[in-house]
């Protein structure tokens, strides 16, 4: 499948005239009018139009082709990590990181009345697969299957379409007001802390000489050389130079898994003395490093 529920096919259809119409304020975004990245674009910029889009691929591609300026994407959640695919699609992608932005977490259960007008018990729950995971305890408490979908606002407009009182979505309360659904329970994130990072993404990257006196964050990736001691040595150049590397991940390309490629993000961009000294001798001992874009950092580190 790769459209969206019947309940959500209008909005969607709204929202993608009135940014066809102003391309250069349209920000894509994965998942269906409510989602939480749609609550994050407008918290990035109150004046974006924002373009949903079926999957992440497909809000990379709005960018590419000029149909939005800018693209919306979760990379990491503090309770469930790594969103999927994330670090493939963006190195593919040919866009380069020009910002981040941090926003809480709060899930909402939300479902259609039974005939007599009460809700529940519920049998499925639908929704993002990071949703369910940063809700699994709730739902292992109560008995209730989680069933991925692939937003959660999608999965309430889902819930709706199948007009099905044993299922309910787990997605922000804004996908209930969208969709005629009714708020079961506020707040089933299994941890109260629950936070996503997002990052935008562009056609153009910042100048990172535009970044100087600022705080500021880099991306890259990186394959070492598949030699005794590489990534030991590659890394040494941050910590003799002073550079604060935040996270470092590796995930692997291909079959040979001879050596794995690293997503990296460390403080600081290109033009710091101590921060080109660093990338300098990491790529002495890699294949190659690729930039994925130096930014504004949304907030402090440490």
């Amino acid at each position: 499948m790769h459209s969206y529920p019947e309940p959500a096919m209008d909005l969607v259809a709204r929202m993608g005239k009135a940014a066809a119409a102003n391309p250069v304020r349209a920000m894509a975004l994965q998942g269906a009018p409510g989602c939480n990245s749609h609550r994050a674009a407008l918290e990035y910029d109150a004046d974006c139009l924002p373009l949903p889009c079926f999957s992440f691929e497909d809000a990379l591609e709005a960018v590419k082709e000029g149909r939005a300026a800018r693209a919306i994407i979760p990379i990491e959640n503090s309770q469930h990590g790594r969103v999927a695919d994330i670090h493939f699609l963006l190195p593919e992608s040919g866009l380069s990181i020009v910002g981040e932005h941090f926003m809480p977490i709060h899930h909402a259960v939300m479902a259609l009345p039974k005939a007599d007008g009460t809700f529940g018990p519920f049998s499925a729950a639908y929704s993002h697969p990071q949703a369910l995971g940063q809700s699994r305890h709730y739902l292992r408490e109560r008995g209730i299957v989680p069933m991925a979908y692939a937003d959660t606002a999608g999965a309430a407009a889902l819930v709706r379409e199948m007009g099905d009182s044993t299922a309910c979505a787990i997605a922000p309360k804004l996908a209930a007001e969208l969709y005629g659904l009714t708020v079961i329970e506020e707040n089933v994130e299994d941890a109260a802390d629950n936070t996503t990072r997002f990052v935008v993404l562009s056609k153009e990257p910042l100048d990172p000489f535009t970044l100087q006196g600022q705080a500021a964050m880099t991306t890259f990736i990186f394959e070492v050389k598949n030699i005794p001691a590489a990534l030991y040595k590659a890394l040494g150049g941050f910590a003799t130079n002073g550079v604060n590397m935040t996270k470092l991940e590796s995930y692997q390309i291909g079959a040979s898994f001879a050596a794995s490629t690293f997503y990296a993000d460390i403080e600081g961009a290109p033009g710091d003395p101590r921060v080109d000294m660093a990338l300098q001798e990491l790529a002495f001992h890699c294949k190659y490093v690729r930039p994925l874009g130096s930014y504004r950092q949304a907030r402090p580190r440490g």
